[in-house]
């Protein structure tokens, strides 16, 4: 256990604050180290407050929007898919991070999320916008041994999974909520029967090695409880939060995405096709 991880679990045992010099000698560290090792567990977004004369006292955290990798870990009810998960405060792109972890050789199933991207992209190049800390951006590292036509389809495959998982979310008293796949990539939804907004994109990428499929990479990036937009894609683009009137956890939806995932992708590896009857019409 690294310290991080100690230091979180003395607070997470302690009733009240624990002083700093209780975790340097329990720990056997610096004041410095401490220091540090709170200011990691912030940046993770634990509510860790501090007290002069106190020290450090952790929130209450139960049904907290959490994302990083205890917590991905906690909710995850998957046997490779989201396994293992690497968690990141902040990076360029999770496709990036992706590839470069299949070129280290990591397993099918690796996941990379983050709560900021600071080059994040869609299709044909385009910027999509990554504000920090509301949204889920990830990425996962497949290795599929199918024809390399056969591909495209694991976008819908994935879609599929981000549809699924948006029906179980609660949706706050009154309002009338539908969800839809716009093919190929956009997770939309429409709220008391007004237009369809766009809530995810998904974009998938694949290397070939001697025309066989080397990887394939698919991003998916998430609307969850961003609120604003910018002025250009206002008509346009909404948040689960916005569409369903309620916050949602980013750490369990992500889970019960891929979730469905694992599952429509063994269907799909059978059948070389997605299960088309659970496709919503649009």
């Amino acid at each position: 256990m690294s310290t991080k991880e100690e230091i979180l679990e003395k607070l997470k045992q302690a009733d009240g604050y624990v002083s700093g010099q209780q975790l340097c000698q329990g720990l056997g560290i610096s004041r410095t180290a401490v220091w540090k090792a709170v200011g990691k567990l912030r940046e993770e977004g634990y509510p860790i407050e501090a007290v002069t004369n106190r020290g450090y006292r952790l929130r209450e955290v139960a049904g907290a929007d959490l994302l990083n990798r205890e917590r991905l870990e906690a909710c995850m009810r998957t046997d490779w898919a989201g396994r293992p998960v690497l968690y990141k405060k902040e990076t360029l792109t999770t496709q990036q991070d992706a590839v470069q972890l299949s070129d280290q050789g990591a397993p099918e199933g690796t996941l990379v999320v983050t709560s900021m991207q600071t080059g994040g992209r869609g299709r044909r190049g385009r910027t999509w916008i990554s504000p920090p800390d509301v949204n889920i951006y990830m990425s996962i590292l497949l290795r599929p041994r199918i024809r390399p036509e056969t591909a495209p389809m694991v976008t819908l495959v994935m879609a599929l999974a981000v549809y699924r998982a948006s029906l179980d979310l609660p949706v706050q008293e009154g309002r009338t909520c539908r969800f839809g796949i716009k093919w190929p990539n956009d997770i939309v939804a429409s709220v008391d029967g007004g237009p369809y907004r766009k809530l995810a994109g998904i974009l998938t990428e694949m290397r070939l090695e001697e025309r066989e499929i080397r990887d394939i990479v698919i991003g998916t990036g998430l609307n969850i409880n961003q609120t604003e937009f910018p002025e250009e894609i206002r008509e346009t683009a909404s948040s689960y939060r916005l569409v369903t009137g309620r916050s949602v956890n980013r750490a369990s939806f992500t889970a019960a995405i891929w979730k469905y995932f694992e599952e429509d992708y063994s269907l799909f590896l059978r059948a070389r096709r997605p299960e088309v009857s659970r496709i919503p019409a649009r």
